[in-house]
């Protein structure tokens, strides 16, 4: 499959701890969280397009009030994410998880804790079905990595 085929996130920075500050920077740069959603939103129209067939229950994530698709690869002992929801915003909470944890290793997933949905405020922005969802999200992203790293 070409890379611009491909469903699976590219990663934009360098490490997952260079993309969560660079999410940071770019949240702060707007005044409130009608901003930051309408950028939220923007990133997740910006996902690959992730292929139907793995729009079913075996990819589905529990626990997500809005419909949440992951699949995950190794390649080259990196671990790449596609991922899809049938909500704007969830697409781009998705893009978002996706953005950091993508093309990293098992370890690196590991070692890097989801507490930076809360520190960035996002979890306090979203309804409670949503930040749950959220978690349940990047429960699903630790799951593959541990897996990937058996």
């Amino acid at each position: 499959m070409s890379s611009a085929a491909s469903p699976f996130v590219v990663p934009e920075e360098d490490s997952a701890a260079a993309a969560i500050e660079a999410i940071g920077e770019e949240l702060a740069l707007f005044d409130d969280w009608t901003e930051r959603y309408g950028f939220i939103i923007e990133m997740g129209r910006k996902l690959p397009p992730f292929p139907p067939e793995w729009a079913d229950d075996a990819h589905r994530v529990p626990g997500c009030q809005s419909q949440v698709w992951l699949e995950s690869a190794v390649e080259d002992g990196l671990v790449r994410f596609a991922g899809a929801s049938d909500a704007a915003i969830v697409s781009g909470l998705v893009a978002l998880l996706l953005r950091v944890y993508s093309g990293r290793s098992p370890e690196e997933i590991l070692r890097t804790d989801p507490v930076f949905l809360k520190e960035l405020g996002l979890l306090e922005a979203l309804s409670a079905n949503r930040g749950n969802g959220i978690a349940s999200m990047a429960k699903a992203v630790q799951r593959a990595a541990a897996e990937a790293a058996r």
